[in-house]
């Protein structure tokens, strides 16, 4: 049954993502919005969403989470038709769709010939992150989630490793052990720190602990690496704003615990000032 309700959804998405070869980007985006931000509201993990919001926010108000709400599932729709069209960001074609800012940073970085730990969340479209890294000279490997939909999942891969990163380096314990090796070989790593995770530290997250992932923290004890956090933000439906930040430079005295819970810090940072664009489904207090 399980394998029946995934081949739908490939199927679905497959139409959707033929229909937005056919129409077009900025059709295809506002296509997205209108589908997803009408049909997103009646998936099960509305509570969740609810749940999220009050716990980031304890006084936040119904028509708040409402409108929060609503943008994200539109957000959400505009990510899914995004990856139509990621080759043509990748080749440049959409160049003038994205505003960089990074203040010569990854210049340095490539000039000290040494791997650094990227670092963000599920802001906006953040496939585009590394894709941009990479774009720039950075030597990188990214860390992926499998999909639960097999049908999907080969289909996504497909796209990450031709127009994302090359080297997409599954979560788990092998995906930890490909990470440390690369690392090892002056390969930087990209990772998406504010989803919860089977094995990290209860952390600070909003004023509530949460499972998090330790593994920039270990390896900035271990290798004695700079944490970069990157950003992106969509600006105007179609356009994007993405930022290459000043690296943290944590020293041995920083404990694991420290060094995650201000990167956590950071992300709650940038999730307030526009929680619309971050993405609320995922159960992150459980």
């Amino acid at each position: 049954m399980k394998l029946l309700k995934y081949f739908i959804q490939f199927i679905i998405i497959s139409f959707f993502f033929l229909i937005c070869k056919i129409i077009g980007y900025k059709n295809s985006s506002n296509l997205g919005a209108s589908i997803v931000g009408t049909i997103g509201p009646l998936f099960r993990s509305k509570k969740t969403i609810n749940k999220n919001l009050r716990t980031a926010f304890p006084e936040i108000s119904d028509e708040k989470i409402n409108h929060i709400t609503k943008n994200m599932w539109k957000n959400y729709g505009r990510i899914l038709a995004d990856y139509v069209f990621l080759k043509h960001f990748r080749r440049s074609k959409f160049k003038n769709y994205i505003k960089f800012k990074d203040n010569n940073i990854l210049k340095n970085i490539k000039k000290n010939n040494k791997p650094v730990i990227f670092i963000s969340g599920h802001f906006n479209n953040f496939e585009l992150l590394a894709m941009y890294l990479e774009m720039n000279g950075i030597n990188l490997a990214a860390v992926y989630r499998p999909l639960n939909n097999i049908f999907l999942n080969k289909t996504m891969m497909n796209i990450r490793s031709s127009y994302i990163c090359k080297n997409q380096i599954p979560k788990g314990i092998a995906g930890v052990k490909t990470m440390v090796n690369l690392f090892k070989k002056n390969t930087s790593l990209a990772l998406m720190i504010d989803q919860r995770v089977s094995q990290g530290s209860q952390i600070k997250f909003f004023n509530q602990n949460a499972l998090t992932t330790t593994i920039p923290a270990q390896f900035v004890k271990k290798y004695q690496c700079l944490v970069v956090p990157v950003y992106i933000e969509r600006n105007n439906k179609n356009y994007f704003e993405l930022s290459v930040e000043k690296p943290f430079e944590f020293n041995q005295k920083d404990s694991i615990e420290f060094i995650t819970q201000t990167l956590n810090e950071w992300l709650e940072e940038k999730i307030k000032n526009n929680p619309n664009q971050w993405i609320w489904t995922h159960n992150r207090w459980k």
